[in-house]
């Protein structure tokens, strides 16, 4: 039911049973009093605050939080992991921290809080303080690092025969070998689950009872299995655009991706037929694609980015397409398609085809994705290929390459989350990465603590995605007041093609490496190119 601002928000609160029971078991929740709750004595105390190293954001501050490398170890070694905060503007409105839970696996908490804090809606900036974190092995706390001549000779995640797909089982195992020795220990404590962990140390050393938590993309699997270890440690909790962690097989895993993908780029071309600003208003649009995915694979696309260098298959769907449909930028992907189209075909050459990306240690460590032999991984890109024919070279099938020979220490289950209080879990209807199946199965795994809110709309991520999601989400942020069960929000209306909804979407699952600082030019270091958001979190 479409919510239209807070007052009516509050309105149905007061005369619908739901609603009344929802927030009436959120407060009491809180209310009720309940064993302290205090952080493991192997994480330090207080957070020692001071301003951030970037002048140009000086309301930021910086903090270090020391933990356990092996929380089953305590004693052991340790790392610090780097946490920033933005202060509630309105000190008198304060309601408490709020922890935001990066996606990725890769993305920074601390850039997100010092460079990108317009991420999240001015009522929960000026009721909370906005807190995040780099999980560990990311940006500043102990980032997973290795050999760039290595990371150089990485083979292409398009296996073409039983050879291949033993050449790429022996260079995993040769650069999960290499990470491991330049990073450290850290390296094989890189799951979700030591994360979670290093959450309610956080939670602790912040003063908070109970943790008021936002989880985007990847960070919603840190989320439900807070929620899942520490079910009475939860005072709020928004997950927003939903990671099924009980998938259970390779197959199921790239058969969701596939469709979610797919269901994006049918919604563009649906958009560019009714549109008349659509660059290829008109015309084919699936020919026009499929044209330009045969001139990619033949290598003669240029790359817009590279003027004189060619695209490859993987990168003009997974950096032109999947960028687009993370934005919500149909009318930006039309024109893109539009100009490559038009340009000048570059000389034949041999097929250039993007890297495989590096095994994503978080990744490989969370998601069982096994995968026998040559024979079951051509059958499984052929059911891929079949699910998402507009969308071939998809990275969750790279990924499931970079895993391949991966240990998993905390693989896919089922969700158990009893005793916890109503969890929000927000999703669009068309995410091309995080497909709205995911989130109405892991509402339901949440069972009464399970409450779905359902844009109705495009792109990866919702939370302030118009005002009647902003509102919904502040009013249970704030004051816990619980949408009713089934509650849905029209679609943001555009003028010229669809709304980029500002920095939504920066944080993803499966991605193009992450921008870093931490490169140590003139030497063989480097960090582990995580996932970054510009395809697929």
């Amino acid at each position: 039911m479409p919510l239209e601002g807070r007052s009516a928000l509050r309105r149905i609160a007061a005369r619908g049973t739901a609603m009344v029971l929802g927030a009436a078991m959120a407060v009491i929740t809180s209310l009720v009093a309940a064993p302290a709750v205090h952080a493991s004595p192997s994480a330090t105390g207080a957070l020692r605050w001071a301003p951030c190293d970037d002048p140009a954001k000086p309301a930021a501050e910086c903090a270090t939080l020391s933990v356990p490398v092996d929380w089953a170890h305590p004693t052991g070694p340790r790392l610090d992991l780097a946490v920033a905060r933005r202060k509630a503007t309105d000190p008198g409105a304060r309601v408490g921290s709020m922890v935001f839970g990066p996606g990725g696996p890769g993305d920074s908490g601390v850039e997100m809080v010092v460079r990108r804090i317009s991420r999240f809606s001015p009522e929960v900036r000026r009721r909370f303080d906005i807190v995040s974190f780099d999980p560990r092995g990311v940006g500043n706390s102990n980032p997973v690092t290795c050999s760039s001549d290595l990371l150089a000779e990485r083979p292409s995640p398009e296996l073409k025969s039983q050879s291949d797909f033993d050449a790429t089982m022996a260079y995993n195992k040769r650069l999960r070998a290499d990470c491991r020795a330049r990073t450290g220990p850290v390296f094989d404590h890189l799951d979700t689950a030591q994360t979670v962990r290093d959450l309610d140390a956080l939670r602790a050393a912040l003063g908070e009872r109970k943790l008021t938590f936002h989880g985007s993309s990847y960070g919603t699997l840190l989320g439900a299995q807070y929620a899942e270890t520490y079910p009475r440690r939860v005072r709020a909790m928004v997950l927003e655009s939903v990671m099924d962690h009980s998938v259970p097989t390779t197959r199921d895993f790239l058969r969701s991706q596939a469709a979610t993908a797919q269901d994006s780029f049918q919604e563009f071309v649906k958009w560019c037929d009714g549109a008349a600003n659509c660059a290829l208003h008109g015309r084919d649009v699936r020919d026009v694609w499929q044209g330009l995915l045969a001139r990619a694979g033949r290598g003669e696309l240029e790359d817009p980015a590279k003027p004189g260098t060619s695209l490859s298959s993987s990168d003009l769907v997974n950096k032109i397409a999947f960028r687009k449909f993370y934005q919500v930028d149909y009318a930006g992907l039309a024109t893109a398609i539009a100009g490559m189209d038009a340009g000048k075909p570059l000389p034949a050459s041999p097929t250039s085809t993007a890297p495989l990306p590096s095994a994503t240690p978080v990744f490989c460590s969370d998601w069982h994705l096994p995968v026998r032999d040559y024979r079951e991984y051509a059958s499984l890109v052929a059911m891929v290929n079949k699910t998402a024919p507009d969308l071939p070279y998809l990275l969750p099938v790279h990924m499931a390459a970079a895993c391949l020979g991966a240990p998993t220490a905390n693989p896919q289950h089922r969700l158990d989350a009893h005793g916890a209080p109503p969890i929000l879990v927000s999703n669009a209807l068309h995410d091309p990465a995080t497909g709205y199946p995911w989130a109405v199965s892991v509402a339901r795994q949440l069972g009464r603590s399970g409450v779905l809110l359902t844009y109705e709309g495009h792109g990866h991520g919702s939370v302030t995605s118009g005002p009647c999601m902003e509102e919904a989400v502040d009013s249970y942020l704030t004051d816990l007041v619980v949408p009713p069960r089934g509650t849905s929000c029209p679609a943001v209306p555009f003028e010229s093609g669809l709304v980029t909804p500002g920095e939504r979407g920066e944080d993803g699952l499966l991605a193009l490496p992450v921008r870093s600082s931490r490169c140590a030019l003139g030497s063989v270091l480097v960090p582990l190119p995580y996932a970054r958001p510009t395809s697929y979190a």
